[in-house]
């Protein structure tokens, strides 16, 4: 699935967008071995309990599942290890200073490949609640019946 700009996107976190508000998004570098690199351009990676945290002025992803390439033998790394993302200084200590005060969390919305290398999309997002998300399921809803409503109305012509 290619998009505009020469991005190929590998995967994308539905859950984050269930599950948060987002409010802000940044764009990070991160740092793989090559079978891990392989694997994703098999598209063998999950997102979804995956968040971003900051450690000693990181920033670093945490429950990316990317699985082992099947001929990678022993180059093979842990499917769930910590990846650091590559930001600027700046940018990383403003993420942590709003995630320490505010109630943020960083979240990678989505895996792509921007040419030759893989960039996360990461999100500063705020929790939804319940009834929020009822809300925006409720939306969803009636947007879709919109839209068969109106497209069942232009084939009868």
């Amino acid at each position: 699935m290619a998009d505009k700009g020469g991005k190929k996107i590998i995967a994308q976190n539905k859950k984050a967008f269930h599950d948060y508000f987002v409010d802000e998004r940044y764009e990070a570098g991160i740092v793989l071995s090559g079978t891990e690199v392989k694997s994703l351009r098999a598209g063998q990676v999950n997102l979804k309990d995956s968040y971003c945290e900051v450690k000693n002025g990181e920033l670093l992803a945490v429950g990316i599942h990317i699985s082992p390439y099947e001929q990678g033998n022993i180059f093979n790394r842990d499917p769930l290890r910590d990846r650091k993302l590559l930001m600027h200084k700046r940018e990383i200590m403003k993420l942590h200073g709003l995630v320490g005060q505010k109630g943020f969390t960083l979240v990678p919305l989505s895996l792509y490949f921007s040419g030759s290398y893989v960039k996360v999309e990461v999100g500063l997002c705020r929790g939804k609640k319940l009834y929020d998300k009822r809300d925006s399921d409720a939306k969803r809803e009636s947007d879709r019946n919109i839209e068969r409503f109106t497209k069942n109305k232009h084939a009868d012509f």
